[in-house]
């Protein structure tokens, strides 16, 4: 890839605009399936493709490509004729330095260098282990990983090679006792090679158990419940409630959300702090750079229970007045960048879960997340399982608990924040402007919401 830039060069250099970059991308991807004892899918895949990008006037133009070669010259000189045919706008870019960087992964983590046979041979090892277990009477099982190169220039003369890397898996299980049944899922995933998938037998074993013990779960009656949240719950509700918020090119166009995410306004405790960090290591939404060549960071999106800040591309932050945050993200290199968010999570503080149990007479300890959907600030999750908690003991199990409310309200109804924050990744990922599944990474601890809405029967 590093042989391709005097070409790049080249094709940028014959585009007259203020602004203008070009990503190219190659990625081999590794898919298996297991559903139940049948052997379903195997598979590899390679692409290869890009996006020249051109920004005029306050106008951006984008077209993608599938080959290298003399045509992409005449691509640019298009798409900036298409720019500058477009009636003026406000806004522009602000500036970024020229910048060579080259961001490599290690060997030991590159899922090509693994064979196939070994990677199904696992896949096929945890879902032995779901079938074996007395009253699971079917599975799915889904493994995939990437290995992407990924080549950007800009006209600013910022030049970025970046090699990453993705190995997941997910389990589900069903179970069943006559006409009743049950499922559980569950994934693990990350920036890292296909090591980390190994030595996950407590993850699988637990899948089934739980499948199992919802055989003799019972319905809840709807109302308005304390609640302790589970970190995986607990961040799907700051992924999903309160992040997509934060992704201020969404603001130009609804001033009752710029309004809402003012930055000051308090809607939270002060022990409450949402983070939002592409930098980390190893996570599933992690990278050194986002797709405009800017590099990743962690953007306090809430701090102590006050809005403190936006997640932007490098438009968005200019509209705003506010630093960029590297959150501009594609799916693949023949897409133009959404902001999007990276890792989103709620900062541990110092309770623990027995000080949470301890504080509810009667109330629900609500665990997993089987989706939901968000409406602005409106929200509605359902769970994949929870607990009666009486006079701080877990009693009944119970199936079809959903939570529902305003994000904003529901914010402020937290009491106490655990101290065991839990990252998750998995095969999940978001979906944007018709681009899906932008990898996402997500977490909290445990955290005690009280009087919160719940659904059930």
């Amino acid at each position: 890839m590093d042989d391709l830039k005097p070409f790049l060069a080249e094709v940028l250099s014959g585009v007259a605009s203020e602004y203008a970059d070009i990503r190219l991308e190659e990625s081999e991807k590794a898919r298996i399936v297991h559903r139940g004892r049948e052997f379903y899918e195997l598979g590899q895949t390679f692409d290869r493709g890009g996006c020249i990008r051109v920004f005029h006037r306050g106008n951006w133009g984008s077209a993608g490509f599938n080959r290298v070669d003399d045509k992409l010259k005449e691509l640019a000189r298009d798409v900036a004729a298409a720019v500058e045919a477009m009636p003026s706008r406000p806004g522009n870019l602000g500036e970024l330095p020229a910048v060579t960087e080259s961001v490599t992964v290690p060997e030991a983590d590159d899922p090509r260098k693994v064979p196939l046979a070994e990677k199904h041979a696992l896949i096929k090892h945890y879902n032995d282990i779901l079938l074996k277990t007395p009253g699971i009477t079917t599975t799915q099982l889904r493994y995939n990983d990437v290995f992407r190169e990924t080549t950007f220039l800009s006209s600013e003369g910022r030049f970025i090679t970046q090699e990453s890397v993705y190995t997941g898996f997910s389990c589900r299980a069903v179970a069943r006792d006559g006409k009743n049944v049950r499922e559980y899922s569950d994934s693990f995933g990350k920036t890292q090679g296909f090591a980390s998938l190994a030595d996950r037998e407590v993850m699988v074993e637990r899948i089934a158990k739980i499948a199992l013990d919802l055989l003799k779960a019972e319905p809840l009656p709807a109302g308005k419940y304390d609640v302790i949240i589970d970190p995986v719950m607990a961040g799907v509700f700051a992924h999903e409630a309160f992040g997509r918020l934060a992704e201020a090119d969404k603001y130009p166009t609804n001033d009752r959300l710029r309004e809402l995410m003012k930055v000051g306004t308090q809607y939270g405790v002060d022990d409450l702090t949402i983070v939002d960090d592409g930098s980390m290591p190893g996570e599933r939404g992690s990278y050194r750079f986002d797709d405009e060549g800017v590099e990743a960071q962690r953007t306090e999106l809430i701090k102590g229970g006050l809005i403190a800040g936006h997640l932007h591309d490098r438009q968005s932050a200019q509209r705003m007045g506010e630093k960029v945050t590297g959150n501009a993200r594609a799916v693949s290199a023949r897409h133009a960048p959404v902001v999007r968010m990276s890792n989103t999570y709620i900062e541990p503080r110092s309770a623990n879960i027995e000080d949470m149990l301890d504080s509810v007479e009667r109330g629900l300890y609500i665990c997993g997340s089987r989706g939901g959907m968000t409406e602005l600030e409106s929200f509605t999750f359902a769970s994949q399982y929870a607990r009666l908690v009486e006079h701080g003991r877990q009693t009944k199990l119970l199936y079809d608990v959903t939570l529902s409310g305003n994000v904003f309200e529901t914010l402020k109804n937290i009491e106490l924040i655990g101290d065991d924050l839990v990252m998750l990744g998995g095969l999940a990922g978001g979906g944007k402007n018709d681009q899906s599944p932008l990898p996402v990474g997500l977490g909290a601890p445990h955290v005690l919401m009280r009087n919160v809405v719940i659904g059930g029967r």
